[in-house]
């Protein structure tokens, strides 16, 4: 079966600097692997390259059997709604002018896919979907608690009605409590949807109980999967 993601030998530069150095990985559909490591090890790169975000210096990204990493933005552009990230900042990834439900709803309308009958419910149904109160979305991200405004951006990274989540630190800015609500969250939307994720964390003890696979990366480099 062909992988929803495939990485191969993928290297990505900063100036002098090797940022990643040969990694290659694999990715199923419904599956979640967790790349971990400490902070500059080349999880962040990494995660720019396989989003198309950056052209890597050597190697391939494949997504779904087609290779993107020689696709002008052109080509990349009717595939991205397909691989959404998930920032670890929850208010920085939100508008701080834009209502929630607007926000939610702007994928829709960028996309060509709103419509003023059924966007409205589209998006209460995408707020319901991770766990918030539709009536919260006539509030602006800053009146939002951190792991509520973080739940939003989920839901406005639903929208696009992705098939990989691509999720770089998602949890680190919540607190313990909260990072915990959201972590099930992600493991019932993989479930529930089949995505696939790729999960970028510092912390190996934290992804054990949800991650099929984990990666451990030190200086560039994959040491090992567990």
């Amino acid at each position: 079966m062909t992988p929803l993601l495939d990485v191969r030998d993928l290297v990505v530069r900063h100036g002098p600097v090797v940022a990643v150095d040969g990694v290659s990985f694999s990715l199923g559909a419904g599956e979640t692997l967790a790349l971990v490591g400490p902070s500059g090890c080349g999880k962040s790169s990494t995660a720019t390259a396989v989003l198309g975000l950056r052209r890597p210096d050597a190697g391939e990204v494949w997504f779904e059997g087609r290779e993107i990493t020689r696709m002008t933005e052109r080509q990349l552009r009717p595939l991205r709604p397909a691989m959404q990230p998930v920032f670890q900042d929850p208010y920085g990834s939100l508008s701080p002018r834009l209502r929630v439900r607007d926000a939610v709803a702007e994928p829709l309308r960028v996309q060509g896919r709103w419509d003023r009958e059924t966007g409205p419910a589209r998006v209460a149904e995408l707020l319901e979907t991770v766990g918030l109160d539709p009536a919260l979305g006539d509030r602006r991200p800053y009146e939002l608690s951190g792991g509520q405004c973080q739940r939003a951006g989920i839901a406005r990274a639903l929208a696009s009605d992705p098939r990989l989540l691509v999720l770089d630190e998602p949890v680190s800015a919540l607190d313990p409590g909260v990072r915990a609500g959201v972590l099930n969250l992600l493991v019932d939307l993989r479930e529930r949807l089949g995505l696939g994720c790729l999960f970028i964390c510092h912390d190996p003890a934290l992804v054990r109980h949800f991650a099929d696979r984990v990666a451990e990366m030190r200086a560039g480099r994959i040491e090992r999967f567990s």
